[in-house]
């Protein structure tokens, strides 16, 4: 029996199906490395790199203004598996630095509550300017209407 056993001893025993390509997974192109990876979000949250300095001097306006705005910023502590640039010293001591930007968190229903912000603002610009212009028509040739405002690029050749 013991003779019977030492041919079997180079042979691997794991099952056909842990060694199949789906298992193993494909290997990845090389692509060069990305400063600004990040871990995932947590459900709910979307991850942005804010501003933290300028040339080498702090930029605390824009960290304020962007705590105020919602934003948290992310610590290495919460994501120990991730390997990443850390804030050394300073008021900011881990949480995830590079280049004078720092991760930060926002939640994703205030992203949105700021773009609707900014979208209502612009529309209400859009619309002062289109009633600014037509109030100004001094003379009925030179009218602008909303129908006419509009721009053809053409490179050569007619109108088709």
């Amino acid at each position: 029996m013991s003779e019977e056993k030492k041919g079997f001893e180079g042979i691997e025993r794991s099952s056909r199906d842990a060694s199949s390509r789906e298992k193993q997974g494909r290997r990845k192109p090389w692509a060069p490395p990305s400063m600004l990876d990040a871990p995932p979000a947590p459900e709910g949250y979307k991850h942005r790199w804010i501003r933290a300095e300028v040339r080498g001097f702090d930029d605390t306006k824009n960290i304020s203004a962007r705590l105020r705005e919602g934003y948290e910023l992310v610590r290495q502590d919460e994501y120990p598996d991730f390997e990443s640039p850390v804030v050394e010293s300073g008021k900011y001591e881990g949480v995830f630095g590079v280049g004078g930007l720092m991760l930060a968190r926002i939640p994703i229903e205030t992203v949105q509550e700021r773009a609707q912000y900014f979208a209502d603002r612009n529309a209400d610009q859009m619309e002062a300017v289109e009633s600014d212009m037509l109030r100004e028509n001094a003379h009925p040739t030179m009218t602008i209407g909303k129908s006419e405002r509009q721009s053809r690029v053409t490179f050569g050749g007619s109108k088709k």
